[in-house]
This record gives structure tokens, C-alpha cells and sequence, in this order.
């Protein structure tokens, strides 16, 4: 799918029975808004319906041209779940993820029918969705396997058009990376993320993400032992001067997950807000 077929409102079938819809919250977070996806032809999953918008909402019920049976969560973000609950009582589908955990940002609203654990299955007489437990971006994130097509819907585990914040304490880099290096195990032949197109170079892009944070990564470390004793602001004009200086504040929180993922391994302490270096 072209970026052309990324339109607000606009239902697109990207294979039998998998159709998207992508909400009107177009951002510099969210790019040209959350997908929704329908899953299914007699009986419909719902996978993140996306943000509080009455529009949006009445759209998803509209064209689902068939039963909203079940609506699943990836993750309880502003942009995914919020949607869910009106979507519930509005059609009396069951709600399927996990709560959301505490702390800013998240969607306190969303509790789930049943709460789903990695390798359990949605099984309808249609289709299979296996849930894909995959902490980083959040501690309560799910993708969901497409047993039939090998499609992953990946929320914002993996998006089309930039890497994903990782924001602690609730995001984890740790976690983030294991969980990349988890789905490469599995046999996925589409990537189908929260924002953006399709991808379906699945390997390839796997192995750019986790490369692209190592080698950030390796950077915070060299940047460390260069300029020991630093404060996160201090620290991120170094690690991320190739990221506009207007977006620091933000860069700010992936680099404080990196931070923590060497701390937890060893390779760097804090003491009073300010980073060192272990070696």
C-alpha cells in the first residue's frame, strides 16, 4: 500500500477478510493517524479502534458490513484503546487485551472482557489471532498474529515512517529490543503496524530496528565516557545532534530508556540525576 491510500475515513481491504480504517488524529505522533483494523467477514474483531471520536466510532460501526464481535487492544495509549468501551456498548462486542498499567498517558478506561496472555488465541470460525505479548513501548503490549495470512498487527511495536518513543518508566528499551528479537522467531510475512502502510520486508526491518537502537545505544555509551557526570539534557545535544534541537525534550525519553537498559546490564550508574559511565 502506497502512502496514498493512507486517508482519514477511507475503508481499504489489504487482503480477504483484513480491511483498515484510519481515524482522524493525524500528528506528529500519531502520522496520518491510527489504523483500525476489521478482521474478518461474518462475525468482525475490531483491533484498536482508536481514539474517543464519536465520527470514528460511528464509521467502524458502519462499515463493518457484518457483526463487531470482538474488539482487541494492542496497547492502552490515548490513540488505541480510548474508542473501545463506546464501541462496546454500542455493539456488545467482548473487549480482549490487558488493563492499563499505571502512570501518565494511558487509558484508564479500557478493562477488558478478557484479559489475554502471550500464546493465547482468539479462535473464530473464520480466522485465528494469537496474542504476541511484546513489552517495550508499553509493559501491556500486544500484537496479534494472523494465523491464517502470517500477518502481524503490530500496534506501535513496529510502525511505517519512524521509530516508536520508548518511554520509561512504563516503556522499557530492555524489553523493547527482547521483544523485536522475539517476533523473528516467528513466521510473519506482513507486518501491519498502528500507523503507516504495510510492511512486507518483515526480516529486514526487524533487523533495522534492533540495529538502529544497538547503534544508538553504542552512542550513549561513547558519548557517556566522553562527557561523564551529565544530566539527561546535557547529555541528549551529544547522542541525538542529528534530531532537531525542538525535539530534545522527547528524545529525552528514549534516552533515558537506553540509559536504564545499561544501568540494568552493568554499563552505566546514576547518582544524583547525573550519568556515568562503568568502563
Amino acid at each position: 500500500m502506497s502512502n496514498d491510500d493512507l486517508l482519514a475515513g477511507t475503508i481499504v481491504t489489504l487482503a480477504p477478510g483484513v480491511r483498515r480504517l484510519i481515524a482522524p488524529n493525524a500528528g506528529m505522533m500519531t502520522g496520518p493517524g491510527t489504523n483500525t483494523y476489521l478482521v474478518g467477514e461474518k462475525e468482525i474483531a475490531v483491533i484498536d479502534p482508536g481514539p474517543a471520536i464519536d465520527t470514528h466510532i460511528h464509521h467502524i460501526s458502519d462499515v463493518s458490513a457484518a457483526a463487531i464481535r470482538w474488539i482487541l487492544v494492542t496497547h492502552t495509549h490515548p490513540d488505541h484503546s480510548p474508542a473501545a468501551m463506546a464501541l462496546a456498548n454500542a455493539t456488545g462486542a467482548q473487549l480482549l487485551g490487558i488493563p492499563a498499567p499505571q502512570g501518565r498517558h494511558q487509558d484508564q478506561t479500557f478493562i477488558p472482557d478478557r484479559v489475554l496472555a502471550d500464546g493465547d488465541v482468539l479462535s473464530t470460525d473464520e480466522f485465528e489471532l494469537e496474542v504476541v505479548h511484546t513489552p517495550g513501548h508499553a509493559s501491556n503490549h500486544l500484537c496479534y498474529l494472523h494465523r491464517q495470512c502470517h500477518w502481524l498487527f503490530t500496534g506501535d511495536h513496529i510502525i511505517n515512517g519512524s521509530t516508536v518513543v520508548i518511554d520509561p518508566p512504563d516503556g522499557s528499551m530492555s524489553d523493547y529490543i527482547q521483544s523485536l528479537q522475539k517476533l523473528k522467531t516467528k513466521r510473519i510475512d506482513a507486518l501491519v503496524p498502528g500507523h503507516g502502510a504495510v510492511l512486507e520486508n518483515v526480516q529486514a526491518a526487524l533487523d533495522w530496528i534492533i540495529s538502529h537502537r544497538l547503534e544508538r545505544e553504542a552512542r550513549v555509551l561513547r558519548e557517556l565516557q566522553t562527557h561523564p557526570a551529565c544530566s539527561l539534557a546535557e547529555l541528549v545535544v551529544h547522542v541525538y545532534d542529528d534530531v532537531n534541537a525542538s525535539l530534545h525534550a522527547l528524545a529525552e525519553r528514549s534516552l533515558l530508556a537506553h540509559l536504564l537498559k545499561l544501568e540494568l546490564e552493568g554499563r552505566a550508574t546514576h547518582n544524583v540525576n547525573r550519568w556515568h559511565p562503568n568502563q
